[in-house]
């Protein structure tokens, strides 16, 4: 029964107990009012229209019970199909759902097969009934794939997606999509899927949990405002939740974001707004350089703004191993996974476009409190494996018997300059600390690190580079040297930090530039461990 259905069956009831619980009283005290010919009969319960709170009371009620497995297998046919298979089969365009909604928006489903074994529920919101979508065959084009019998009735959508006239008025394009666990990614004007965002993480870094979305509705109302509204309903073994994602289209796509948790267990490590993206290779991590393209990532670095008014920006790197930074903020003011390098020679990929990918910026909307920003970077030796993740991860264990509520925007951002008024860094470069053929001898456990600043005022410093210095400092072990040297090419400056640290340990280098007192720059910060080598 669905949640509507439900809740006017049990308010129509309470209300005949009602009314028989008060005839009941009347004929007990002998006061039965006498009928009218004209009387009408009692108006029944008003009809309030879906809302978020109809999910928020699903995920509450949800949260009471155990969590079921809720297995429901796949035919074989779908089970077994590898992703070219299952990608070979696409939801009709001329099926599309909201078409007669007075909307630019349209709606297409996913189907199940591949890794997408569990079906999820679809439902249209229209003037305010929540109706389920019912799964047909029809609505589909299976492409070179051929089934021995009939597909079952009942194989449901593996996820959605959204299609709006994001660049061109006459071309419906994806906008989102939400397919996977609680994973939706959405574009901006001119931009390329690399990225994902999800609903939330539990254990990222550990023995990581991955609850899932098991049913939508959507809301688009009718006439010229450009916004859709998707509301989710999250489940798990540790945790429910309730969403409620607003989008709204635009050269950069905002998605405003409400997120209600309820835990079913004690959960130490939950990641608020987390971001999952890839990277394998760029100009700081040469580690696999049998490649014709010189960088390979979706996203080149983390940014912060932090609760202080600070920036700081942490290169991504392919690790040897696991590795964890966190960064501790009270009231963070925002983070993201951006991809700063636009340019195009710099990957020299004809067919994936890394330079069109989004970076996706997250504000918080009111304080978050006390925790922090943790950043996870697995060891992946292809493109194929989404090896980045970050979230906020707040300091107090999430406990039964709590409401957890978060408020954030998520941005689909191009041009991070727009986003802080300092410098910012561009490029950043690891070497052996000597000029290059220099006779110096290079000791062990010695690295040279270099940052291309530029943005913000540093064109103005450029008249005179001698007021600007090099800022910097080290976690353990010590500077050998720094130094600046303008950068025309850049109109903006590049920095140099040759440091040492005991072998076998991993240090934070933290590097600004500054006029006397006032910070030009944003903070970059990068870590490095010193193996033994030369």
């Amino acid at each position: 029964m669905s949640v509507l259905s439900r809740r006017h069956f049990i308010e129509g009831l309470a209300a005949l107990v009602s009314l028989a619980a008060s005839a009941a009283a009347a004929q007990a005290q002998g006061t039965h009012a006498p009928a009218r010919p004209d009387a009408q009969p009692p108006a029944g319960p008003a009809i309030k229209p879906f809302g978020y709170d109809d999910v928020i009371r699903r995920a509450r009620e949800l949260s009471m019970v155990p969590y079921e497995d809720r297995p429901n297998p796949l035919p074989e046919a779908l089970a077994k199909l590898d992703f070219d298979a299952w990608r070979d089969i696409r939801f009709r365009t001329d099926k599309a759902l909201l078409a007669s909604s007075n909307t630019p928006f349209r709606m297409q489903m996913f189907h199940p097969g591949f890794l997408f074994q569990r079906p999820v529920i679809v439902n249209v919101v229209r003037d305010g009934i929540a109706t389920p979508v019912p799964y047909s065959a029809q609505l589909f084009d299976y492409g070179r794939n051929k089934f021995d019998k009939p597909l079952p009735v009942n194989v449901g959508f593996a996820g959605l997606r959204l299609h709006y006239p994001l660049n061109n008025p006459t071309v419906n394009d994806e906008l989102i999509s939400f397919l996977g666990a609680s994973y939706f990614r959405f574009l901006g004007r001119g931009q390329v899927y690399g990225l994902s965002a999800r609903g939330l993480a539990i254990g990222i870094g550990g023995q990581e949990e991955f609850p899932a979305f098991r049913e939508f509705w959507v809301d688009v109302q009718p006439g010229g405002e450009s916004r859709a509204v998707v509301y989710a309903l999250l489940d798990g073994p540790s945790v429910t939740g309730a969403y409620q994602f607003n989008i709204y289209p635009a050269n950069e796509t905002v998605v405003d974001a409400v997120a209600t948790v309820f835990p079913r267990k004690p959960i130490a490590k939950l990641g608020i707004a987390p971001l999952t993206s890839m990277f394998f290779i760029g100009e700081n991590d040469r580690r696999f350089i049998d490649d014709y393209r010189p960088e390979v990532h979706d996203s080149d670095g983390l940014l912060i703004h932090s609760g202080t008014g600070e920036w700081i920006w942490r290169p991504l790197r392919n690790p040897k191993e696991l590795a964890v930074s966190s960064f501790m903020e009270s009231n963070v003011r925002g983070f993201g996974l951006i991809q700063r390098d636009r340019i195009f020679e710099h990957y020299e990929d004809l067919d994936i476009a890394y330079e069109l990918r989004p970076g996706y910026w997250v504000e918080p909307r009111g304080q978050w409190g006390e925790g922090h920003v943790e950043l996870v970077e697995l060891p992946t030796t292809d493109e194929t494996n989404d090896n980045i993740v970050v979230a906020w991860v707040p300091k107090s264990q999430a406990e039964p018997g709590q409401t957890l509520v978060y408020r954030y925007a998520i941005r689909a951002v191009t041009d991070t300059q727009a986003l802080h008024p300092g410098g910012i860094a561009i490029n950043s470069y690891q070497s052996a600390p000597k000029a290059l053929g220099s006779a110096e001898v290079v000791k062990p456990n010695t690295r040279r690190l270099m940052v291309d600043f530029n943005g913000g005022e540093l064109p103005y410093w450029l008249k005179d580079p001698s007021k600007v210095q090099v800022d910097a400092s080290i976690s353990s072990g010590r500077i050998i040297r720094t130094f600046i040297v303008p950068n025309p090419k850049t109109e903006g400056f590049r920095a140099g930090i040759d440091i040492e640290a005991p072998p076998g340990q991993t240090v934070d280098v933290r590097v600004f530039l500054r006029a006397g007192t006032k910070a030009l720059t944003e903070t970059w910060i990068f870590p490095w461990r010193a193996d033994g080598a030369a």
